[in-house]
């Protein structure tokens, strides 16, 4: 008996940023796989899909905020039970890859929590991830399968190339661990200068940076200090202090992931920022929002790249190669 292979492309949801989910799938023209799922009185999560999933090819969205151990459980229990449905081949997109700061040892008896997860994630069942700016290209090679490892960079830099035309530029790596990002987004913007902030700790005052001088051409210069996530934003804020007394004529803040803890959203709004720009690769809530801010969607992204890997298409001719 000869059968035709029927593709069909359905899209699951976590709970987390259901917004961005249902962006994605009018961006695609589907709707959205509905699914029960709840959370028993002891914490355990339960998740069912009300529709057959049998021979899908599945991409399972959920964006990894706090609560993050929450949403990265429910993530894991929607492949299982995607797995044990029989769907044909599952994705697992998650814009913000949760615990990836973790991707080394720095001392012994440490994790590497940024593996772990893309083991777990293995072991529940998925065949393929995509996330947004990893915060090391390494964690690529921690998941036994593809890796779709995406850009914002080019949507921060037409944003940022658009709205300050004419303006003379300067790209500023907040640590000297960025210079290789700056160098691209430089190229990006049309070869303008880099810079970054020579960065001391002093060591009777642990968990605190000094940010002590900056390496590049910044006076009179629009600086664009760029980084691939803000979470209390101590270090990125420090660097706009420090470019602004060294004389830049305004500093813009590019970053993709709004992580936003602690006092982040008061260090942004006051440190003298002409604007901040993220994507919306994690929800921001409207008292974390203020006029200096601004957010781009990542669902076109997202959606462009689903259908590239429905369509069995490539993935880095999105990003020029550099995917």
């Amino acid at each position: 008996m000869a059968g035709t292979p029927k593709k069909n492309l359905m899209l699951f949801g976590g709970r987390a940023y259901p917004e961005l989910t249902e962006q994605v799938a009018k961006h695609l023209n589907v709707s959205v796989t509905p699914q029960s799922a709840y959370d028993f009185a002891n914490g355990e999560i339960f998740v069912r899909f009300e529709e057959s999933v049998r021979g899908c090819d599945a991409f399972v969205i959920q964006s990894h905020c706090a609560p993050i151990n929450q949403w990265l459980m429910e993530q894991l229990i929607m492949v299982d039970a995607l797995k044990r449905a029989s769907a044909k081949r599952i994705t697992v997109i998650m814009p913000y890859y949760p615990y990836a700061r973790q991707d080394k040892k720095h001392r012994g008896r440490e994790p590497i929590s940024a593996r772990l997860v893309a083991d777990l994630f293995k072991t529940a069942g998925a065949d393929r991830l995509v996330a947004v700016d990893l915060h090391t290209a390494q964690i690529q090679g921690f998941f036994d399968g593809p890796v779709d490892h995406l850009w914002a960079m080019p949507l921060l830099a037409e944003h940022i190339r658009d709205k300050y035309a004419g303006r003379e530029l300067t790209v500023v790596s907040p640590d000297a661990g960025r210079t290789k990002l700056a160098e691209k987004w430089a190229d990006t913007l049309g070869g303008t200068p880099i810079a970054f902030i020579h960065k001391t700790r002093d060591p009777l005052r642990p968990n605190e940076v000094v940010a002590n001088r900056v390496v590049g051409q910044v006076k009179d210069r629009l600086c664009v200090v760029i980084d691939d996530m803000i979470d209390t934003g101590g270090t990125i804020t420090k660097a706009v202090e420090q470019l602004l007394a060294e004389g830049a004529s305004d500093v813009v803040i590019a970053a993709t992931h709004a992580v936003l803890s602690g006092p982040a959203v008061e260090r942004l709004r006051d440190c003298g920022a002409r604007e901040v720009v993220f994507t919306d690769t994690l929800p921001i809530a409207a008292e974390k929002r203020f006029d200096a801010m601004t957010v781009l969607p990542i669902a076109p992204l997202l959606a462009r790249v689903i259908q590239e890997v429905f369509e069995d298409g490539s993935v880095t001719s999105l990003f020029d190669g550099n995917a």
